[in-house]
């Protein structure tokens, strides 16, 4: 079968990983992929694939993009596609602009993917309007059904991101000289209880309860390090300024480091005693939580959206009422004395995600295309 995914970009971020992972499994298994978008860092590892890439900027906000409705509408008819895949708003609006033009007898089938809660309105209905909609957890689909009633439940189907057991696996550890840099590096970690916050410098992400955690730890005498691993767009240097200095209010300036935007997240969290996820808002899925998870790191976690799924499936001991920040910390400072053994059972495999999503691809394709 022929299968064209739509998203804006190709850079960085959970979407664009798991439109590659699809494409690049489609292939293997010997079937065409197709994905468009304007094209970034990721192309390079469509093509090295036999992933074919066409450049077009379906997620760019301007009137202007409603030209791009006719050539990609040409372009299902060139490819003959049997699945339109879209990923994002603004792509999904240009996508099904171009798929409802169509013949209704003959045209591919139109799926769509909700990757978060977003904000309540006709602009972001279009992500409920595919033949069949992509849940990427129980939290999404019960936000689907929530706000928009009129959703057919029968066409969503859940399928939970994955991560790469083979990257992110259990018991896994850094190379020697990886270690011996990141000592090096990093004397100020040493003999000291590491707590990481892997997370891009911006409001929601809990940032600022980390640090008023980290004040309540050392308060206690708990001779803890915390590690702030996320970068910041320049647009939130303000913020990560303010951070800062409430650093210093709190006294801690010398017990958390900030170590920006990392390509070794995977080797920071499996260095570190603890991976916390504090993020104010419920996230879609938790995926740097069930990475720690995954190579049996222990996780704390604010008990609300995705992160509560991965947590009640694999580790519940480590979930936390959202924002109580004493009763979190309270619960690292227990999880740091038992030492406790996550359990190695992940069921949110890539293999598990990509297995689904092919079976609901071939499940769904119109009988003409078979």
């Amino acid at each position: 079968m022929t299968v064209i995914q739509t998203l804006p970009a190709l850079n960085a971020g959970g979407v664009e990983r798991g439109s590659v992972d699809v494409a690049v499994e489609l292939v293997r298994r010997g079937h065409r992929a197709v994905v468009i978008s304007k094209g970034g860092r990721l192309v390079r590892e469509l093509a090295a694939a036999g992933v074919e890439h066409v450049p077009l900027g379906i997620g760019e906000k301007s009137l202007f993009t409603l030209r791009h409705v006719k050539t990609l509408r040409k372009l299902f008819h060139e490819r003959q596609a049997d699945i339109i895949h879209a990923r994002s708003r603004l792509p999904a609006w240009i996508t099904y602009l171009a798929w409802r033009g169509m013949d209704a007898g003959s045209r591919p089938r139109f799926i769509t993917s909700v990757h978060g809660p977003y904000t309540v309105n006709a602009y972001s209905g279009i992500m409920m309007r595919g033949e069949h909609v992509i849940a990427v957890s129980e939290f999404i689909k019960n936000y689907i059904l929530k706000n928009y009633p009129k959703t057919d439940p029968g066409k969503i189907t859940v399928i939970p991101r994955g991560v790469d057991t083979g990257k992110f696996s259990y018991g896994f550890r850094p190379e020697a000289k990886w270690l011996a840099r990141w000592r090096s590096e990093y004397p100020q970690f040493h003999n000291k209880l590491l707590i990481t916050l892997p997370a891009r410098i911006t409001r929601w992400k809990g940032q600022e309860d980390f640090l008023k955690l980290m004040a309540l730890l050392r308060s206690r005498e708990i001779n803890a390090h915390g590690i702030i691993a996320g970068g910041a767009e320049p647009r939130q240097a303000g913020f990560l300024e303010e951070l800062k200095r409430l650093c210093a209010r709190l006294n801690i300036a010398g017990h958390v480091t900030f170590l920006g935007h990392r390509d070794d997240l995977r080797e920071i969290m499996s260095a570190s005693d603890l991976v916390l996820s504090l993020a104010r808002e419920p996230e879609a899925f938790g995926r740097t939580a069930l990475e720690a998870l995954s190579m049996g790191v222990p996780v704390v976690a604010y008990d609300h959206g995705g992160a509560s799924e991965v947590l009640g499936t694999i580790f519940p001991e480590g979930k936390v009422a959202p924002r109580d920040i004493e009763a979190a910390a309270e619960l690292v400072r227990k999880l740091s004395q038992s030492r406790p053994t996550v359990p190695d059972r992940n069921p949110y495999t890539l293999d598990n995600m990509l297995e689904k999503t092919l079976s609901l691809y071939d499940s769904c394709r119109h009988p003409n295309h078979a």
